[in-house]
């Protein structure tokens, strides 16, 4: 028996509820058929947006969207999307099939999707190919309040009120498909276009995002930190406010990554262990950003995680379409209870992406749309958003196939919220093993527990033909006594439970 030890008294955290964020860019078919279908679709929608997309989305309590990429960030001149749609300029999507994009989703579109999310605004602006003038003038036309070539212009084309605007990107993947750059020369031109990222509204400002490394490129992240801070003052903080990092859990190599739904118990545990590879990838790079800032004023910001295998047979490669099944729910149980672990450095991730592309939590055909095991995982996790995470300890065991992907049996991570309920996310890695736990909560008599679960097949997976194979179900059989409390997990399976 395994045994979970929790001190709900001993605060270690908050869970910034952008741990739990998504990220939609214009790939394949996550935005045109996943999210938006146009005003005069015959597929149900508010002002373009899918009414059973937006609906699913905020059941899940979405809390801020990053968009327009990606690689296609750097390719993308925002002025391309505004104004009347028969105007706006047509271009071919070179990054992602070569398919004609016709800006019909810009950026009065994006800020219309966020409204009825109700979520938080993350737009990644364009340093590859753009220029400092073009920046600085998409967040004057967002943001700014009084009279301005720009207000007026976003005037002009239907918005008199300007939108809030939570974090802006300065560049994406700076050092590959961002413009190939070297660390340095990115830093200072991160230094210089941030420079003109200006506060209009007077209320805290953007958090500026600066590019931060691929994995485990530790020699960027030293590069970048050291460049920014360089004749600084120290309360600019390196004149940024968070850092991203990109990892995905890729079970081959990129050439062969490896099928989403073809694969045996090799593997399922590879795949878990290179997601676990995130935990190092958290420490090592934010041990280096303490050395500049060691009261992490800073946010370690995962917006590009999940799973990518090689896209589905039948479609376009550069669409990256995938199934998504148990094994997916796995990877991302795995990593949200890594990020509710590190909320001290990781302050916001977001899953690749929303909708049909890599790890989505929808995928649609036509009218149909159907939510993943992923999906599921985030519904049960969300209690997390903005609650206090408490120390907690867990007993595990390695299990595994081979040396060198073994995994724990078990990973967690235990918050309390508002109300004094105690939150357990739990997931067994194991494919073919059941786990008992034995919980035990100090300081605290437990009055009641209870719990769901989604469990299957390693393989199992929703489809447009049977939607409804993989779903929570309430965790039975939880025993009380004597101020702990026993649960069974099955193979292959993430639970939360409620203590009150």
């Amino acid at each position: 028996m395994d045994r979970l030890r929790i001190h709900p008294n001993k605060i270690t955290g908050k869970i910034n509820r952008e741990i739990y964020g998504h990220f939609s860019e214009h790939l394949g078919r996550c935005i045109y058929g996943g999210i938006y279908v146009g005003e005069d679709s015959p597929i149900e929608n508010v002002n373009g947006m899918r009414t059973d997309v937006i609906r699913a989305l905020k059941e899940i309590n979405v809390p801020v969207l990053r968009w327009p990429g990606g690689c296609f960030a750097d390719e993308y001149h925002w002025m391309d999307g505004i104004g009347p749609k028969e105007k706006r300029k047509k271009m071919i999507n070179t990054h992602w099939g070569g398919v004609v994009e016709d800006n019909s989703f810009g950026t009065h579109e994006y800020f219309e999707l966020c409204r009825q999310l109700g979520c938080s605004a993350y737009v990644n602006g364009n340093l590859g190919s753009g220029t400092v003038r073009e920046m600085s003038e998409w967040v004057e036309y967002i943001t700014f309040e009084g009279l301005s070539p720009m207000a007026q212009l976003r005037e002009a084309n239907g918005s008199g009120e300007a939108w809030n605007v939570k974090y802006w990107g300065v560049g994406n993947e700076n050092w590959g498909c961002g413009g190939n750059m070297n660390p340095e020369y990115y830093a200072n031109e991160y230094r210089r276009y941030q420079t003109y990222i200006r506060d209009y509204r007077n209320d805290g400002g953007i958090h500026k995002i600066c590019c931060g490394p691929n994995a485990d490129d530790y020699t960027w992240t030293r590069t970048v930190l050291d460049t920014c801070y360089r004749n600084a003052a120290p309360e600019h903080h390196g004149f940024m406010d968070g850092l991203s990092l990109h990892y995905y859990t890729v079970p081959g190599d990129w050439k062969e990554k490896g099928s989403a739904v073809w694969f045996n118990e090799q593997d399922w545990y590879r795949t878990l262990s290179k997601t676990l590879y995130m935990e190092e990838l958290i420490e090592r790079h934010g041990k280096i950003m303490d050395e500049y800032d060691p009261d992490k004023k800073i946010g370690l910001i995962i917006d590009e995680w999940g799973t990518w295998y090689d896209c589905e047979p039948g479609t376009n490669p550069g669409f990256l379409y995938q199934q998504n099944t148990m094994r997916d729910a796995l990877v991302a149980g795995i990593n949200l209870n890594l990020f509710n672990r590190h909320c001290d450095r990781v302050k916001m991730a977001n899953l690749a992406q929303m909708v049909n592309v890599l790890q989505a939590v929808l995928l649609t055909d036509g009218e149909q749309m159907v939510k993943t095991p992923t999906y599921y995982v985030f519904q049960m996790y969300k209690s997390h958003q903005g609650a206090s995470l408490v120390d907690s300890t867990l007993e595990t065991s390695g299990i595994g196939l081979e040396e060198a992907f073994m995994v724990p049996n078990l990973t967690h991570s235990v918050s309390v919220d508002t109300n004094g309920q105690i939150h357990i996310t739990i997931t067994n890695l194991s494919a073919d093993e059941s786990s008992e736990i034995e919980a035990e909560i100090t300081e605290r008599e437990v009055k009641e527990v209870t719990g769901e679960l989604l469990a299957g097949d390693i393989h199992a997976k929703n489809t447009f033909e049977e939607p409804s194979n993989v779903q929570p179900v309430p965790l039975q059989n939880i025993i009380l006594n004597n101020g702990t409390f026993q649960f069974k997990l099955p193979p292959s399976s993430v639970a939360h439970l409620v203590v009150k």
